[in-house]
């Protein structure tokens, strides 16, 4: 249980990454405890899409956003890999489910000793004029739509996890 609770404590939103690739076996650890994640109802309306970083639609997407005016910055930090979770439109609990999936995943990349940030920055662009386009091109199932994304790699510079308020945030009645 220590090792869990280590995990949470010390995990932390990494934006910058090494060029070293994911394994195929650590790839697939993080897709893995994503897939583990429980649904409402066992439902299983998630769809993961994996990206290279260096993936053309990641730059439409970005210029769609409207970020490309920050000269040598994109919104996955230059991570090696994006994965990008998508859902059904219309059940009501997809986007807790995804979140409870990308949480899953964030973690056991932790754990895996690579680095990690959780990115809802895409909305604006999935949401917007070219929405069907980037869905098509990301290759969500008829009916999904945008959730949330997670970007992963080896960590390139090392962040401590953030402080918090305890008695600020928490009321115990």
């Amino acid at each position: 249980m220590r090792d869990i609770l280590d995990a949470i404590a010390s995990r932390s939103s990494i934006r910058s990454y090494t060029e070293e690739k994911l394994t195929t076996d650590q790839l697939d650890a993080v897709l893995t405890a994503g897939l583990q994640a429980p649904t409402a109802t066992n439902r299983q309306e998630l769809h993961f899409t994996v990206l290279e970083g260096t993936a053309p639609i990641l730059f439409e997407i970005q210029d769609a956003m409207g970020m490309r005016s920050r000269p040598n910055s994109n919104f996955w930090y230059d991570a090696p890999t994006v994965i990008v979770i998508s859902g059904e439109r219309d059940f009501r609990w997809t986007a807790v489910d995804a979140g409870i999936a990308v949480e899953n995943m964030a973690l056991a990349a932790g754990a895996l000793g690579l680095g990690n940030v959780i990115l809802g920055c895409l909305k604006m662009a999935m949401e917007g004029e070219k929405g069907e386009y980037f869905s098509k091109a990301l290759a969500f199932p008829e009916g999904y739509g945008f959730q949330i994304a997670i970007a992963l790699g080896h960590a390139a510079a090392d962040k401590e996890p953030h402080t918090y308020e305890r008695d600020k945030l928490v009321t115990v009645l």
